[in-house]
């Protein structure tokens, strides 16, 4: 017997589907000249990304629409430079590849998320790399049963993420391309430069040849900071325009965005977010202060091996308020944050932990001496950090 089931709830929604009705509107708002392909003007795809300022955009009269907003604040989703983002719009509408290069943490993934939900309506179109990638996963593999039964032919053909991508002229991504092993990467030398892929199984039908529909092009990321990675060949590198994605410079749009995404992170769970601001503010204080090597006062701190990256602060900020949600009572949250924090610092080396000590015996400790009363309560808490 068979019985109608209902789609199964997401974890997190894909862009396109989480912020559909702003790309509906802005679609309708803006009706200026758009590159092939795409579905907003390169204008919009910035303003989806960085927001509207908090301003209302209104429709123009000619544009309402009954399941539209007449009027919509767009919310800015990435943290960081406009003019970063405009060069990655402009490097996308002229069809070439763009890379976006930095630290693990610091949103490239989110970008380029954003950046071809934006342009193309969908952003699942993505080859994930590691080192098990193959060549197959970036241009086609074969559905074996059709193969053997029939031979080749391009219904046993099954079109990488990007051969997909080439198809409809849409964007393509490629997630950590550094860590795919470089005879794998070279794959995509002739996909950019040709922006065709020849299927030789296919000899002599109209299928040999899969060319690029206008529009297509491609966004890869890559870690400047991290083990496990290949070089890229000088050959790629000149297909891609590169773009580096940095930490968040200001303290306040960092907290801010730490809350906004644990607060999140909780509504998915239902469940309340008890964490005050002090105690985010004191969280990424001490996350920012560890990944330069310096305090806000200008002291000097030791940096850990480990990145400490926003969205490691956005975990651990999320511990925090999940254990406030679950064990209410128990304990202050500030006094969970030594030992989140020790965490996150002796991932990549055990003994980086003596790198958080001497923070809390320099920094918090002189916080602690000039009177901050979160900071005096932080450095009480240091006998978590010799356990």
């Amino acid at each position: 017997m068979t019985t109608a089931t209902t789609p199964a709830a997401r974890q997190v929604q894909p862009a396109e589907h989480a912020h559909a009705t702003e790309l509906a509107f802005l679609a309708a708002y803006d009706d200026g000249p758009r590159p092939p392909g795409w579905r907003l003007t390169p204008r919009a795809v910035v303003t989806f990304i960085v927001g509207s300022g908090g301003a209302p955009l209104e429709l123009p009269r000619q544009a309402r629409r009954d399941d539209l907003p007449r009027t919509l604040a767009v919310a800015a989703k990435f943290v960081g430079e406009r003019a970063l983002v405009e060069r990655c719009v402009v490097t996308l509408a002229g069809e070439r590849g763009l890379l976006l290069v930095g630290e693990p943490g610091t949103a490239k993934s989110m970008l380029s998320e954003l950046l071809s939900a934006a342009i193309c309506g969908t952003s699942e179109l993505v080859v994930q790399g590691t080192a098990g990638t193959t060549e197959d996963q970036l241009r086609y593999g074969w559905n074996y049963a059709l193969l053997l039964a029939h031979g080749p032919s391009a219904a046993a053909l099954v079109p990488s993420p990007i051969l997909s991508a080439m198809r409809t002229g849409a964007v393509a991504r490629v997630e950590e391309i550094t860590r795919c092993l470089p005879e794998v990467q070279d794959a995509l030398v002739s996909i950019l430069s040709d922006r065709r892929i020849a299927v030789p199984e296919l000899s002599g039908t109209a299928e040999a040849t899969v060319p690029a529909a206008p529009g297509f092009t491609l966004i890869a990321t890559a870690n400047l900071r991290d083990r496990g990675v290949s070089e890229m060949s000088a050959a790629l590198k000149r297909r891609f325009n590169f773009e580096t994605v940095g930490p968040i410079g200001d303290l306040a749009q960092e907290v801010a965005l730490v809350a906004r995404q644990a607060r999140a992170t909780l509504e998915r769970v239902h469940a309340p977010f008890a964490v005050d601001d002090a105690v985010l503010e004191a969280l990424v204080t001490a996350f920012r202060d560890l990944r330069a090597g310096r305090s806000v006062e200008g002291w000097e701190v030791e940096r850990p091996s480990t990145v400490m990256s926003t969205a490691e602060a956005v975990a651990v900020a999320s511990s925090l308020a999940l254990a406030a949600a679950y064990f209410p009572g128990d304990r202050d949250v500030l006094s969970l944050l030594p030992g989140h924090l020790l965490g996150v610092v002796r991932k990549d080396d055990p003994a980086d932990g003596a790198k958080l000590l001497g923070y809390w015996d320099g920094a918090v400790r002189r916080r602690a001496e000039d009177g901050g009363r979160l900071w005096r309560q932080l450095w009480e808490l240091r006998d978590v950090l010799t356990d």
